[in-house]
């Protein structure tokens, strides 16, 4: 498993970070998801479909797995789209990527990346 990242223990846990629209992130705010350390900056991207660009999503994306203490990634599924490229590309098993419905936009499981390989490997359409 050269090249994969592994959870390793840490103390205090490990974080879910969140990338959606304003009412989902507030959501998983309110449920006591959110974290803001000095070191890392916040677990959390609240994106406005009409005025934050790609490129700042991807970025946001891209921090989320890098870092050590975040576990799961949580993104709205109509996000996701908007970086298909990348979320698809990232094939680390840490963090997990889990794509979530919003209010506007529900879920579309031919959409999901983690459905599709599962189905791949499972060997069903």
């Amino acid at each position: 498993m050269a090249g994969r990242r592994q959870l390793k223990s840490r103390e205090g846990g490990f974080l879910i970070a969140v990338i959606g629209d304003e009412d989902t992130t507030t959501g998983f705010l309110l449920a006591g998801v959110g974290d803001n350390q000095p070191s890392h900056g916040s677990n959390f991207f609240v994106v406005d479909p009409k005025h934050t660009p790609v490129q700042a999503i991807e970025e946001a994306f891209n921090k989320f797995t890098e870092r050590e203490d975040i576990a799961i990634i949580l993104i709205n599924q109509y996000i996701a789209d908007k970086i298909r490229t990348t979320v698809t590309r990232f094939n680390a098993p840490v963090p997990a990527i889990l794509e979530i419905p919003s209010k506007e936009h529900p879920y579309d499981p031919s959409k999901d990346g983690i459905l599709q390989r599962v189905r791949g490997m499972l060997g069903s359409a």
